[in-house]
């Protein structure tokens, strides 16, 4: 069985946000192993700078960086990424599984992620171009991995 790795930054303060998370992970249970991996994200002062900015993306992505594994296949979610339908993205993932025990996907902090984060990552994808809270991103990336387990499987899926 896969395991996934959702790696990212910040705390779930929404209720209803926690019940779908927990929701799509009680689902996932039957397809693979998952683990979320929540880092502390940075406080984002009111007079933020250039050099602020920095200081905090790059704090936040030497975290993720940190609870990387050297043979995981990294997948950071990134505006610049490709972009997939729901049928390209369970059958990227069904031949990730094919060579890979280990998936990680990476959702950095409001501010995003650095360079060498990015570097690190086999590859990049992107949900759309609309800007979406970090927060919420972490229940798409588990309901599109949920449908690509059931597209994968044969399954109907109607949510």
């Amino acid at each position: 069985m896969v395991h996934i790795n959702i790696i990212c930054i910040g705390k779930i303060k929404e209720q209803f946000l926690k019940d779908a998370i927990d929701e799509y992970s009680k689902r996932l249970s039957r397809y693979c192993i998952l683990n979320i991996i929540e880092l502390p994200d940075k406080k984002i002062p009111d007079k933020l700078n250039a050099s602020i900015e920095k200081q905090i993306i790059d704090f936040e992505s030497n975290e993720i960086i940190s609870h990387l594994s050297k043979n995981d296949f990294k997948m950071c979610l990134d505006l610049s990424g490709k972009e997939y339908s729901s049928p390209e993205f369970a059958s990227k993932l069904n031949a990730l599984q094919l060579t890979q025990s280990e998936i990680s996907f990476i959702i950095g902090g409001s501010l995003g992620i650095n360079n060498d984060l990015k570097s690190i990552c086999n590859e990049k994808i992107c949900f759309s171009r609309m800007t979406f809270p970090h927060q919420l991103m972490r229940v798409f990336l588990l309901e599109q991995v949920f449908r690509a387990f059931k597209i994968n499987n044969n399954e109907k899926y109607h949510h």
